[in-house]
């Protein structure tokens, strides 16, 4: 319906007036709970942008698709149930990203890490050359650029 209204609370005149409906019918919606409207000191019916937005929905589904107040109500029930498990879903990814962002984090560090303790054996390999247990003589020198490095995934 896409409604212009200024900011702030609506009598129940102002609300039936904007979307051409009795004010019965308004007050059907609240007695059947389907809006909730604030009361003022002297129990004036007080409608927020909240409920103005809801009231605007279930005029579209009765009005406009023929929807009864049975189904409406089933359908703004499911429509908070989505809505929760969309934020329930929203903060188990946000959870996962940041759980992930601190393996990576690791997996860089330790990389870091292993690369220097690789740079440190190189350098040790080049300056004092020692047999180990490949047939190496003593006083020959490594070549580390041949050595094969194998990862765990």
């Amino acid at each position: 319906m896409g409604i212009d209204r200024k900011k702030g609370y609506f009598s129940i005149s102002a609300v039936a007036k904007m979307f051409s409906v009795h004010q019965q019918t308004v007050r059907l919606y609240e007695k059947e709970g389907l809006i909730s409207p604030k009361r003022s000191a002297g129990n004036t019916r007080m409608f927020s942008e909240e409920d103005v937005d809801k009231l605007e929905q279930i005029i579209f589904l009765t009005h406009q698709l023929g929807i009864n107040l049975a189904g409406v109500e089933q359908i703004l029930k499911l429509q908070k149930q989505i809505k929760k498990l969309q934020g329930e879903m929203n903060k188990l990814f946000e959870k996962t990203q940041a759980d992930l962002n601190e393996t990576i984090e690791l997996s860089k560090e330790s990389a870091r890490a292993n690369t220097q303790s690789l740079l440190k054996i190189r350098e040790s390999a080049l300056t004092s050359p020692t047999p180990n247990n490949n047939n190496q003589t003593p006083g020959q020198t490594v070549d580390i650029n041949k050595w094969e490095i194998e990862y765990e995934e």
